[in-house]
């Protein structure tokens, strides 16, 4: 049963079953579309013959030269950089260029994954620069930190940020610092007002919070909600919505494997 997200009178005690019924033919990805068709989203779509969209729900807006100035922040002084995302290194090249910053060919960047320190070649040529990869976390570089621990490490990142990276380093002897070079805003779902799906897929806190903005009056009823990471699953339940599907899991890691056992399970 497709349910469309639109404003509605938001009853005092919705009454839910803990299970809906209904085969699932539609699921709507709050994430931009993946750039290979090889992504596992596309294998679900296949072998259960839904219809899967992606349309991101937050957007990224640059916090301008003249703004940046104001943290006092300034980028030359740091001879370490740590990326957690592209957008983190599209924007601190950005800043770089607007504030007409002189990199230093012996800058060192320390990168949360190989996938985003490849990404680095779009500005630098990589084998001509330090760079250290981890394995998805943080954490992963702390022992090739701490062989320059005597320098502050600068931290370009977002207004909103998953995890307290700038605690976790502390707790290790790092000086980390926080640098926001872009701000996460909400994205125009008006045109989604009248479209519906079966199934809505979040991947931040964030996310949810621009459901509501988009949508204040949002009836979750048989629509599935399904979450991934416990801030997300968090920010689902506050706001009285129903968590179907919860990933990572002990059985299921990816979300889309959970997504998976759920079809199987109770799309009938």
């Amino acid at each position: 049963f497709p349910v469309t997200i639109t404003s509605t009178n938001m009853p005092e005690t919705p009454e839910l079953p803990s299970v809906p019924v209904g085969k699932i033919k539609s699921i709507l990805f709050s994430q931009p579309k993946p750039e290979s068709e090889k992504s596992p989203f596309y294998e679900l779509a296949r072998k259960f013959n839904l219809k899967v969209d992606f349309r991101p729900f937050i957007q990224v807006a640059p916090v301008e030269a003249k703004d940046f100035r104001k943290s006092r922040l300034n980028i030359a002084d740091f001879k370490s950089v740590v990326f957690n995302s592209r957008n983190s290194i599209d924007h601190y090249f950005r800043l770089c260029e607007e504030m007409r910053v002189d990199i230093s060919p012996d800058t060192r960047y320390f990168c949360i994954s190989e996938n985003v320190g490849v990404y680095i070649q779009k500005y630098v040529i990589l084998r001509k620069r330090k760079i250290y990869f981890g394995q998805g976390k943080i954490s992963d570089l702390f022992a090739v930190m701490a062989r320059f621990k005597s320098e502050p490490f600068m931290l370009p990142c977002s207004d909103v940020m998953e995890g307290d990276f700038v605690a976790e380093a502390a707790g290790v002897g790092l000086d980390m610092r926080q640098a926001i070079m872009y701000r996460t805003i909400s994205s125009d779902l008006s045109d989604l007002s009248d479209i519906k799906y079966d199934m809505l897929v979040f991947f931040s806190p964030q996310g949810i919070k621009s459901l509501f903005e988009n949508f204040p009056d949002f009836v979750q009823e048989n629509t599935r909600i399904a979450g991934f990471g416990a801030r997300t699953h968090a920010a689902i339940t506050e706001h009285g919505l129903r968590l179907d599907i919860a990933a990572p899991n002990p059985d299921f890691p990816s979300m889309s494997a959970a997504i998976e056992d759920y079809i199987k399970k109770f799309s009938r």
